[in-house]
């Protein structure tokens, strides 16, 4: 008997151990929000695996977890051009169970061009902390013969029937810098949509279109191979990945077009939990370690307050909305 007695609670043990265990599993992202005010949380990244911002989600939900004492879970939840993950979240329980981490862009281009907005950023969501700033870069055709911004001009104006250019996807910052460099320059610019990055670069090494907007991160590979040639970049200051690259206002053109990763709360929110939150994450992005991981995939570590990102995102908006308004672009939703 005792033997026996012993054997049935190293049973139980196991299984209790087991069950424990569970707990870090993506599988258990469904649960409810008692769970997850227990300690865990899901971290909705609204886009596809594998990119430069899911490897920022996946970073910080490692770095954040121990501070926070949470359990935090990545999940894509792709589709909409970000639209479908930041709406999961507006309609999450405000207990902690979900947070966004997405693009600026989505949270403030969005609202602008919707038929009839899906969402208010300051209405429906909690701001928590600006995380990582990346760059845009103007890119041209290795075979057009241009050496700068100044020159490429130049050479549209001599070959209007080769002014297309390559965006990631209509609606996005690449395609309004289209726009705005259309009217600032007076020559007419085919936009051509594509889906990411990658296909643009391959047209252009390609020779089927004259120039694309795509991420600096993105275009530095085959820049640094030849493949393509980076004439201007969209930040305030020359990028620290492309020092020896003009910025869009050293070329003459009145823009600044970097973007942004940023992290919010659904409405309702306990302001405790997002002060927590925002604390870890700034914290986690000043490690030396972090730091290098990030800038190695072209990302540039922030970290602010919930105040700095509200003031982020209403700098954004300030900027855009008449650049948006003026190309009468809408979607139907």
């Amino acid at each position: 008997m005792p033997a026996t007695n012993k054997g049935s609670e190293g049973k139980r043990m196991d299984r209790r151990k087991f069950m424990a265990g569970c707990i870090s599993l993506p599988l258990l992202a469904q649960a409810g929000g008692a769970q997850a005010q227990a300690g865990l949380s899901k971290i909705i990244f609204p886009f596809a695996a594998g990119a430069g911002g899911d490897t920022l989600c996946r970073l910080m939900a490692q770095e954040m977890a121990p501070v926070l004492q949470r359990t935090l879970v990545v999940e894509n939840r792709t589709g909409g051009d970000g639209l479908i993950g930041i709406k999961a979240v507006k309609g999450g329980s405000p207990d902690g169970s979900m947070v966004l981490v997405t693009t600026g862009p989505t949270m403030y281009l969005l609202p602008m061009v919707e038929t009839a907005p899906s969402f208010d950023t300051a209405r429906d969501f909690v701001p928590v902390s600006l995380l990582a700033r990346f760059e845009f870069a103007l890119v041209i055709n290795p075979s057009v013969d241009a050496t700068d911004f100044k020159s490429f001009v130049a050479w549209l104006k001599a070959h209007p029937d080769k002014a297309s250019f390559g965006v990631p996807s209509n609606g996005t910052i690449p395609h309004f810098m289209g726009s705005k460099l259309e009217k600032d320059l007076g020559i007419p610019l085919t936009r051509v949509p594509y889906r990411g990055s990658a296909p643009i670069l391959n047209d252009l090494i390609g020779g089927h279109i004259s120039f694309g907007i795509v991420t600096l991160a993105d275009a530095l590979p085959q820049h640094r191979a030849k493949g393509v040639k980076i004439i201007a970049v969209s930040s305030a200051a020359r990028s620290p990945f492309a020092p020896d690259v003009p910025t869009l206002k050293e070329s003459g053109i009145d823009l600044v077009a970097d973007a942004w990763y940023g992290m919010w709360l659904p409405a309702g929110s306990p302001p405790e939990f997002a002060g927590k939150l925002g604390a870890a994450a700034s914290a986690a992005l000043a490690k030396p370690e972090v730091k290098e991981k990030l800038t190695a995939i072209g990302l540039i570590p922030v970290g602010s307050t919930a105040e700095g990102l509200t003031k982020e995102l209403a700098a954004n908006i300030a900027l855009w909305q008449p650049i948006v308004k003026a190309t009468g672009y809408k979607i139907e939703n």
